[in-house]
């Protein structure tokens, strides 16, 4: 299975460059699964035909960068907004799977509508999550999760059509799903270490495959 993942933009000091990055630890993680990643260029005219073109089976968005539109945002990158904006106008028009991860919660979030709110106590840590009565299966496992985001989305803040899944316990939402589309996402990270390494295997492969287990 061949899975299409955005990726953050970084300015390299000493050199003219705006260089697209990748965590290696995506590649590693995927691959796991089963899963050929195919990272996406920022620099594209026209995302939406390149993810057309690539006939992937479904599409990641990462982490890292702000959102451009964000007061006091940090390290933004408006050519990675552009073409993820581009990459879910697309992907909602094909019916594709997404999942975002970090940022790409929040990309998603934003793109369906809804808006994002500072917060504390999110960044570089680990915090207690919890689920209730209306968590699907497949998140009922998590009851801490890495964290590493400034930005999050409160219940308030959650766009029509998604349903929250997940929430820390300042009652931020850690995870969502769409009510219609195969849209899901979640604010940790799945390839950076953590307890939940077999659970976040088991979430990825019952997303884009359907299955419950990770390949051996």
């Amino acid at each position: 299975m061949r899975i299409a993942i955005t990726q953050r933009v970084e300015q390299v000091p000493g050199y003219e460059e705006r260089r697209d990055c990748l965590d290696q630890r995506w590649t590693s993680l995927m691959e796991e699964l089963g899963i050929d990643l195919l990272p996406i260029p920022n620099g594209l005219k026209s995302p939406a035909s390149w993810l057309e073109r690539q006939a992937v089976a479904g599409l990641i968005l990462s982490g890292g960068n702000d959102l451009c539109h964000l007061s006091n945002a940090t390290n933004i990158s408006p050519e990675r907004d552009f073409t993820e904006r581009s990459l879910l106008t697309k992907a909602r028009e094909l019916n594709l799977p997404v999942m975002g991860v970090c940022r790409g919660m929040q990309a998603l979030n934003h793109f369906l509508g809804g808006t994002l709110a500072p917060v504390t106590g999110h960044v570089s840590c680990v915090h207690a999550v919890h689920s209730r009565s209306e968590t699907q299966e497949q998140f009922l496992a998590y009851s801490n999760v890495n964290s590493f985001h400034n930005w999050g989305v409160n219940p308030a803040d959650l766009a029509d059509n998604l349903l929250a899944q997940v929430w820390a316990d300042d009652g931020t939402i850690e995870a969502f799903v769409h009510t219609h589309l195969p849209w899901m996402a979640i604010m940790w990270h799945p390839e950076r270490p953590s307890s939940n390494t077999l659970y976040d295997a088991k979430l990825i492969r019952q997303f884009f495959f359907g299955k419950d287990t990770p390949c051996a």
